[in-house]
Formats: structure tokens, C-alpha cells, sequence
């Protein structure tokens, strides 16, 4: 099982879980050493296979920073904090946690999009 970071220490993730609203967006950060990238993939790309069938998941898309970084970015588009709090829990993705590598680092936090006149809308 990868090792859980708080992104932001002052709001952890167990206290934007007890939010409601939506729509939310999950950043999630992973640091990955080189030797376990291979598991890292195959781990990710069950967990979002099952996280995508769950209802209230909207899209999700998997970055990796460049020039041979072990740095990647989930953006995962959930209807509601209610939606992703119960997939979060669902069993099947909790079992799924230990397929990580150990050597992973995770970052989770949820948003919500802002509006910044004359540049995007929320």
C-alpha cells in the first residue's frame, strides 16, 4: 500500500470527505520511484476501472510530469463529495489500495471549480 500525504495538512482528507455539494474535482499525486513504475501503471489502471464504474464518476484522466519524472496527476471529475465518499469507501477499491506499490507516495484532495471573470467560468 502507498504511503497517504495530506496535500493540505489544515484540511485533511477526512474533513473534505464530510462536505457535501458538487460537483468535485479529485487531484491526486503520486510520486513513483522508477523500479515500481510498471506496478504503479497496472495498480492505477485496475483502480480507476473500478472507481469508473461507480456511480456519480464523471471522467478521469491520468498525467505524468515530463523529462523521465516519477511525478504523476489523477484529475478525476466526481457529481458530488456523497458520490466519491462512497466509492473512496467501496470494498473493492479499498482491497485494491495494497496492488500499490509501497514505495509510492499519495496525494488526495478534492476542489471545486471557481470562476475568475474573463477567464473561466466554474
Amino acid at each position: 500500500m502507498p504511503t497517504f500525504n495530506e496535500m493540505d495538512p489544515s484540511v485533511t482528507l477526512a474533513d473534505q470527505l464530510a462536505e457535501d455539494g458538487g460537483p468535485v474535482v479529485l487531484i491526486n499525486t503520486f510520486v513513483v520511484p522508477p523500479a515500481d513504475l510498471d506496478r504503479f501503471m497496472a495498480a492505477w489502471a485496475t483502480d480507476a476501472a473500478v472507481m469508473k464504474r461507480q456511480p456519480g464518476f464523471v471522467s478521469a484522466q491520468l498525467h505524468r510530469g515530463i523529462a523521465g519524472s516519477g511525478v504523476f496527476l489523477n484529475h478525476a471529475v466526481w457529481e458530488s463529495v456523497a458520490h466519491f465518499r462512497t466509492a473512496f469507501a467501496n470494498p473493492e477499491f479499498r482491497a485494491r489500495l495494497g496492488d500499490y506499490p509501497e514505495s509510492a507516495t499519495v496525494s488526495p484532495h478534492l476542489f471545486r471549480p471557481m470562476a475568475v471573470p474573463g477567464i473561466c467560468v466554474a
